[in-house]
C-alpha cells in the first residue's frame, strides 16, 4: 500500500515551523551591504522565460539564464523597483558602480 505523506502537526496555536525556502521555491532573502537592504530571489533558468537586461553590466539575461531578482527591502520597495541581475554582477557591484544607458 503506498505511503501518505502528511504535513507535521503543531500544536495549537503555536507558530508554524521554520523552513529554508531558499533558491528551489522562489522565496526573497534578505540582504545587506553598503548599498542598503535588500530581498534577493533566485530565479532559475527553467523559470526565466523572459529577457532582461542586467543593470550591473548592461548585457542581456536571456530566456533560460538563472539570475537574480533584487529589490529594495524597506517599504518604499515596490514591483517597478525589481531589478534583474546576473549573479556575478550582484556579488560585485560593490566593487563596481551599474552602467546606465545615456
Amino acid at each position: 500500500m503506498p505511503r501518505r505523506n502528511r504535513p507535521g502537526r503543531r500544536p495549537e496555536g503555536g507558530p508554524p515551523p521554520e523552513r529554508d525556502l531558499g533558491a528551489a521555491t522562489g522565496w526573497a532573502r534578505a540582504e545587506s551591504g553598503s548599498d542598503g537592504d535588500w530581498l534577493v530571489r533566485t530565479v532559475p533558468g527553467a523559470q526565466a522565460t523572459k529577457f532582461y537586461r542586467c543593470p550591473g553590466c548592461d548585457h542581456e539575461i536571456r530566456p533560460g539564464t538563472p539570475h537574480l531578482v533584487v529589490w529594495p527591502a524597506d517599504e518604499t520597495g515596490s514591483v517597478a523597483d525589481r531589478r534583474h541581475w546576473h549573479r556575478p554582477c550582484w556579488d560585485a557591484r560593490a566593487r563596481r558602480r551599474p552602467n546606465r544607458r545615456r
